[in-house]
């Protein structure tokens, strides 16, 4: 599989209602540009808010995974999640028209199709992959659910399940996928589940209002009188249904897609969960009795060892020898004091670099702004971000010194947090477009540590303003 970054080529558009809230919604799901990651949107809200998916906006668990942002909320967010990390896609923009992603078949088929239908598009970005180097182990509360990342020799995404509900019925089931190849045949039509006796628990709960045997498979563990599947179809405002329990199985029309279509499905819930992570992962996770609340635990683990693993990377950056020191810097750059923001360059590639400021007291802003509360202007952030890819676009030139790059749009800049005397800013940024006519489009995030400053698009004009001494010749 390739280490590029993935969308989608077109636009999907699906419909239907959702699994607790039984409320129509229209779906669409958009390409969108790398490093945008999963996004939910609300059309139907003022504004059309949008929310993130990442663990760090989860509101709750209960029978699925919802996430919230303000007053938008978005619910059952795992099987369109699935479908997507499955697929190898890393950006898209998920809009809907109600709270909950609908269910359709209770799988991530239908998702998956609708990927299909409209094809995958390769991105210029590589994607940035979480390598599991040691092993993670998380455990809840009670001893029940308990999860495992540990490091996989090829690198590769996998993932055990195992299930077991104390039922005569599932017994206990296993599930694994080797590989996201797996993922489309193997994992994605194994459709959701619950146990007959829960039914009437659920419908009190206010949940599964739009259930049917089209989307859920339900285990009957008994023999159940005419006059008890009457009860439970009343707490489920379906009086009426013509429903014939005979015996204990599966009581679903079609036959199951796998022996082992639960431990599956599971595990599926699992992938969507763990695209709330916000990073595509390279390891080996094993899962006993698991559910979406050990799921989203597990990847706030991740995260947490994600956020050391970047603190370990910022600090070797910070002593690594420079690719370009500051000599060559200056040979590269028209800036001069007090105006060369960029100390070092620490490393370069094809499409990317990396460089780095040192802040100090003795910059020459800091005397106005502000007294007695030092604080870097975020144009002068902005203004070092933009000196590192012009050395990049520089050296994109034979002779860079009789060059000079040029402003042409900045888009999206935000800033996370002051940068203040002391502080060393790492920049990195990557290519969004090949170079033509001169016109570089990067995008660029500045850290303090391991957190993020600011961050811009930018868009640069490589001009010649110079002869060589060659061509003078």
């Amino acid at each position: 599989m390739s280490d590029q970054q993935k969308t989608i080529k077109e636009k999907i558009q699906l419909s239907g209602v959702g699994l607790h809230t039984g409320i129509q919604c229209n779906l669409s799901i958009l390409p969108a540009p790398e490093n945008h990651g999963f996004v939910f949107q609300r059309t139907d809200l003022e504004g059309e808010p949008k929310i993130n998916a990442h663990v760090s906006n989860v509101s709750t668990t209960e029978r699925s995974t919802s996430l919230k942002k303000g007053e938008a909320e978005v619910h059952t967010t795992e099987h369109v999640l699935a479908a997507l990390y499955g697929m190898g896609v890393d950006n898209a923009l998920i809009q809907l028209d109600a709270a909950e992603v609908p269910i359709m078949d209770g799988s991530a088929k239908p998702f998956v199709d609708a990927i299909n239908a409209v094809g995958i598009e390769e991105q210029k970005a590589e994607k940035d992959y979480f390598t599991v180097r040691k092993n993670l182990y998380y455990e809840d509360e009670n001893g029940y659910s308990e999860m495992m990342a540990v490091r996989t020799p090829g690198e590769e995404f996998r993932l055990t399940v195992m299930v077991d509900y104390g039922s005569k019925i599932l017994g206990t089931q296993h599930a694994s996928m080797y590989h996201l190849g797996e993922f489309e045949k193997e994992i994605s039509p194994n459709r959701t589940f619950v146990f007959l006796k829960e039914l009437e628990f659920l419908a009190k709960k206010n949940l599964i209002k739009g259930g049917d045997l089209n989307n859920a498979i339900v285990l009957v563990e008994r023999e159940y009188s005419e006059e008890e599947i009457q009860h439970i179809l009343k707490a489920l405002g379906r009086e009426g249904m013509d429903v014939k329990v005979e015996g204990i199985g599966m009581l679903n029309v079609s036959k199951p897609h796998f022996d082992n279509e639960p431990a599956r499905h599971k595990l599926l819930d699992i992938i969507g969960d763990l695209a709330l992570v916000g990073r595509p992962i390279r390891g080996h996770i094993l899962a006993a009795r698991p559910g979406h609340k050990s799921n989203v635990e597990f990847a706030k683990m991740l995260v947490a060892e994600m956020k050391k693993a970047e603190q370990n990377d910022f600090a070797a950056l910070m002593t690594k020898l420079p690719k370009i020191d500051i000599n060559q810097v200056s040979r590269m750059l028209p800036h001069r004091y007090p105006f060369l923001m960029v100390d070092k360059i620490i490393e370069m590639g094809e499409n990317s670099i990396v460089g780095l400021k040192n802040v100090t007291i003795n910059e020459p802003f800091f005397q106005g702004h502000f007294p007695g509360n030092p604080v870097m202007p975020g144009v002068l952030q902005i203004e070092a971000m933009a000196q590192v890819g012009g050395i990049f676009a520089l050296s994109q030139v034979e002779d860079p010194e009789n060059y000079t790059t040029y402003f042409m749009k900045i888009d999206n800049v935000r800033f996370k947090r002051k940068v203040i005397p002391g502080d060393s800013i790492i920049f990195k940024l990557n290519l969004l477009s090949p170079i033509r006519r001169g016109i570089v489009h990067m995008e660029g995030k500045a850290y303090v540590g391991n957190e993020v400053c600011c961050q811009a698009e930018m868009m640069a004009q490589i001009v010649r303003d110079k002869v060589s001494e060659k061509e003078a010749i």
